[in-house]
């Protein structure tokens, strides 16, 4: 890090990921100059604390961004198209955790462990990927520079607070009604969520024409752009459980060469931000609740595929606000920082 402090602003300061982002700022003694906090008119007026000091939530609607140096973004995909390019012409990089620019070719697409050459091209926005997809290419990215990958089935077991402060409230409610025995009431996700497994991520999405749901389609072409190849086949199943924070998922690797389980948790162990846990005679494997309120993304249950001559399947853990949402994003302006790029 240098010595030179930035203006920082955290747009959705409010919400799971903003108040995430929030945390690892002073955490991790991000060199601020200034910061401000943007929600929704709503939220306008309310005191949150900076450190020390006391900051009053601005309403992003009326929001002046002169000044500003890096706008973390986390307030939904309408807001960050409606204001990013608003704060990228008064100066300032914006780097947006929302599924608004992902795709877009002139966007890059960045998890600094993996691909951080790719957030220097950028043009004023860089994208934070979707969480699940975080996790799942940090596990990846050594097996697929060893020995390629051909194809990769994923199933994944995430949290409610993937959708929401709101949808945590409704799980812990469901939860004591269901155990007095009173009525379950579903407000956030369509069926009870509580003691139970919903194959529909986002709860409020239709399903697209090919069966397949928008958070499942990010796996799939998230992973392609950030590794870079095209000819990655991924096909996936993305499942909401009854966890508070956490997402866990089952991924299924076929490589191009043949690696053994032993090489994959030696490259695993020595990949930056990743912990392996894989000692199964003893019951040791990543869990939801080990990965909660941690940085790395654990990884365990690494075996061959013993149906296929080039495979093997892992368990991959990360906590979805961290390491899937706010750190990845404060990484990315870390980044930007050490490589004198803004």
């Amino acid at each position: 890090m240098h010595n030179k402090k930035y203006n920082i602003a955290v747009a959705g300061a409010t919400g799971a990921v903003g108040k995430e982002m929030r945390k690892i700022l002073e955490s991790r003694n991000f060199p601020v100059k200034n910061i401000r906090y943007m929600a929704s008119s709503r939220s306008e007026g309310k005191i949150l604390k900076w450190k020390d000091r006391d900051i009053k939530v601005e309403d992003l609607q009326k929001a002046d961004f002169a000044g500003v140096d890096i706008v973390l973004f986390s307030a939904g995909g309408n807001r960050s198209k409606e204001f990013a390019p608003k704060a990228v012409s008064s100066g300032a990089v914006v780097i947006d955790n929302s599924s608004a620019f992902r795709m877009d070719r002139e966007v890059p697409l960045v998890v600094p462990e993996v691909n951080p050459e790719a957030a220097l091209n950028h043009k004023g926005i860089i994208a934070n990927p979707n969480c699940s997809t975080i996790q799942m290419v940090m596990a990846l990215k050594p097996i697929f520079d060893e020995a390629g990958i051909r194809r990769v089935v994923v199933s994944t077991y995430q949290s409610v607070s993937g959708a929401g402060l709101k949808a945590v409230d409704e799980l812990m409610q469901q939860t004591r009604d269901f155990l007095d025995d009173k009525e379950i009431k579903c407000d956030i996700f369509p069926y009870q969520m509580a003691f139970e497994c919903l194959p529909q991520i986002p709860q409020s999405d239709a399903f697209g024409e090919n069966g397949y749901t928008s958070e499942e389609m990010k796996l799939l072409n998230e992973t392609r752009k950030i590794l870079e190849d095209d000819s990655i086949r991924v096909t996936m199943t993305a499942v909401r459980v009854p966890v508070i924070g956490g997402h866990s998922e089952s991924v299924n690797v076929e490589t191009i060469k043949t690696i053994k389980p032993k090489r994959a948790r030696e490259l695993l162990s020595e990949f930056p931000g990743v912990t392996v846990i894989d000692d199964p005679a003893r019951q040791k494997y990543p869990l939801a609740n080990i990965a909660w309120g941690k940085d790395d993304v654990y990884v365990g249950r690494i075996r061959r595929d013993e149906s296929i001559e080039c495979g093997l399947n892992m368990w991959v853990v990360a906590d979805n606000l961290r390491k899937g949402a706010a750190l990845n994003a404060i990484q990315i302006a870390e980044l930007l920082i050490d490589r004198s790029n803004i």
